[in-house]
C-alpha cells in the first residue's frame, strides 16, 4: 500500500539493525541498506529524547552530498532511559549485567527515534514507550547474558527474548518501538513525507 504512494521515490535504509530491516520488510517496502559507519557520541547537556534525536540525525550526515532528489533516507537511534541516564549497547558482561540489574524491578523508558532526510528536508519524529520489569535473579540476569548475548541491544536487552517473555510485567506505548522501531510513526510519516 505504502509502495504505491513511494513509487517515484528510493528508500534507503541505513541500519545493520537485523530488527529494522525485518520491520521495513514487514511494512511492505522496497529498501536498500546502505551503511557507513559513524562514532556514536553526543554532547553531555543532552537529555532523554534529545539524545536519540541527536544521534539519529548524526547518522545521517555521512550521505547528505549523494542523495539523489527522489532519495528518502531513513535512520534512527534507540535508547534506554533509566533512572535519568542514557543506557546505551553494553560493552561487557558486567556492563550488561549492570544496566540489567539496574533495571529490576523498576520502569524504564525506550526511546527511538527515526530521522528522515532528502536531500531538500530533513524531519525527525520519536515515540517513547514505558517498559516494566519484574525483580530479575542475579542467575536469571547471567543466563540471559551468556545464551543470547545482547551486546548489540541499547540497555541490553530484547523485549523479543527470553529475558522480555520472562521479565516484562507491563509495557506502555509501541511494543514495535522497543524491538527497534516505532513502524506506526515511519509509516505515518513516510505517508505524509511524498
Amino acid at each position: 500500500m505504502l509502495n504505491d504512494t513511494l513509487k517515484n521515490h528510493h528508500l534507503i535504509l541505513a541500519s545493520g539493525s537485523p530488527r529494522r530491516q525485518q520491520f521495513f520488510k514487514d511494512l511492505g517496502l522496497d529498501f536498500e541498506v546502505r551503511l557507513k559507519p559513524i562514532k556514536e557520541e553526543y554532547p553531555n547537556r543532552l537529555r532523554h529524547f534529545e539524545i536519540s534525536d541527536y544521534l539519529a540525525q548524526l547518522k545521517s550526515l555521512p550521505f547528505k552530498d549523494e542523495l539523489q532528489p527522489n532519495d528518502i533516507l531513513i535512520t534512527s537511534d534507540t535508547i534506554v532511559w533509566n533512572n535519568n541516564k542514557s543506557l546505551g549497547k553494553p560493552s561487557t558482561k558486567e556492563e550488561a549485567f549492570q544496566m540489567l540489574q539496574s533495571m529490576s524491578n523498576k520502569t524504564h523508558e525506550v526511546i527511538t527515534s527515526v530521522c528522515f532526510t532528502t536531500s531538500s528536508i530533513q524531519k525527525t519524529v520519536n515515540a517513547i514507550t514505558k517498559v516494566t520489569f519484574k525483580e530479575l535473579t542475579k542467575n536469571e540476569i547471567d543466563f540471559y547474558i551468556e545464551n543470547y548475548k545482547p551486546f548489540d541491544k541499547a540497555g541490553a536487552y530484547g523485549i523479543q527474548e527470553w529475558i522480555g517473555h520472562i521479565g516484562i510485567t507491563s509495557i506502555e506505548g509501541s511494543y514495535a518501538n522497543v524491538v527497534g522501531l516505532p513502524t506506526h510513526l515511519v509509516y505515518k510519516t513516510l505517508n505524509h513525507l511524498v
